[in-house]
């Protein structure tokens, strides 16, 4: 075809009708991502001041901790050979949002921005 019967027009009117989806979702996204990575960070930071804690109570003797029952309660809280664990949480984050697609780009700009 010709380039002059091709019209940008139909697409450009479907990019305005789209973008304030977008840049929503694509901002909230962004939040998104920047909370949760904040949130990891935070408790994997308390994770370790807990373990951390409680080696320094075992090796002056005033805790026994088993190590074997604590394997053993965290086992099914963690994957393993199952579903990767982000799946559930991107499935409940885009549940019911139009703008999914953008919401789920700016979760992935969020978390790997620095700051």
């Amino acid at each position: 075809m010709a380039p002059d019967t091709l019209s940008a027009a139909p697409i450009t009117e479907a990019l305005r009708l789209l973008l304030p989806d977008l840049s929503v979702g694509m901002l909230l996204g962004f939040a998104t991502g920047l909370a949760l990575k904040r949130i990891v960070r935070l408790a994997l930071l308390a994770l370790g001041l807990l373990l951390i804690t409680v080696q320094l109570l075992a090796f002056f003797d005033l805790l026994t901790v088993n190590w074997p029952r604590v394997q053993a309660l965290a086992a099914p809280l963690l994957p393993g050979g199952g579903p990767p664990s982000g799946a559930w949480l991107g499935r409940v984050l885009t549940a019911n949002l139009p703008f999914a697609g953008a919401f789920t780009a700016g979760v992935l700009v969020g978390v790997r921005a620095r700051g």
